[in-house]
């Protein structure tokens, strides 16, 4: 396991200090970090399922593909630990993209516990549209931020993403 420092407030070099931002007193679901952040993933969920309905794809078949494309031979143990899932959530996932064409998969033959997974043709080229179905559904979802506030969003995210480290075991 690695040990990484504490994440340094960039104003100084103390390390930061724990926010004070809810107590047991004021918290409420409907404010809290974690509900608001399940809302925005859920509706851009929804919105994604939309825009690759054309596809037969749901809004969660469309990473394992991606993932896929990029090479480096992942399995369905290493995709359902990045994709936050269970590997039987995620080999019956690969069924499915399995009896769709889009992937196959087969034995190593270098080590035949592993079993190797490609892409289709089609499921290449499927791979080459779902940027695109992204990007449009992301700017949509985006709709009346600035360029400024766009930054602005994704900064803040990766510092909740930063502040988690050293807090893993």
């Amino acid at each position: 396991m690695q040990i990484l420092s504490a994440p340094m407030n960039t104003q100084n070099s103390l390390p930061r200090q724990p926010a004070n931002f809810y107590s047991g007193e004021n918290w409420s679901a409907e404010e809290s970090l974690g509900y608001l952040l399940r809302q925005t993933m859920s509706a851009l969920n929804r919105a994604i399922e939309t825009d690759m309905r054309p596809h037969g794809l749901t809004a969660v078949q469309w990473a394992p593909l991606l993932i896929i494309s990029r090479g480096g031979n992942p399995t369905a143990a290493s995709l359902a630990r990045d994709l936050s899932t269970d590997t039987g959530a995620m080999t019956r996932m690969l069924d499915r993209l399995e009896v769709k064409g889009l992937l196959t998969r087969s034995r190593s033959e270098q080590d035949r516990r592993v079993v190797v997974l490609t892409l289709t043709d089609q499921g290449r080229e499927l791979t080459t549209r779902i940027p695109h179905h992204l990007a449009r559904v992301y700017n949509q979802q985006l709709s009346g931020f600035s360029n400024e506030e766009f930054v602005q969003l994704k900064d803040f995210l990766r510092r909740i993403i930063a502040n988690r480290v050293g807090t893993e075991e």
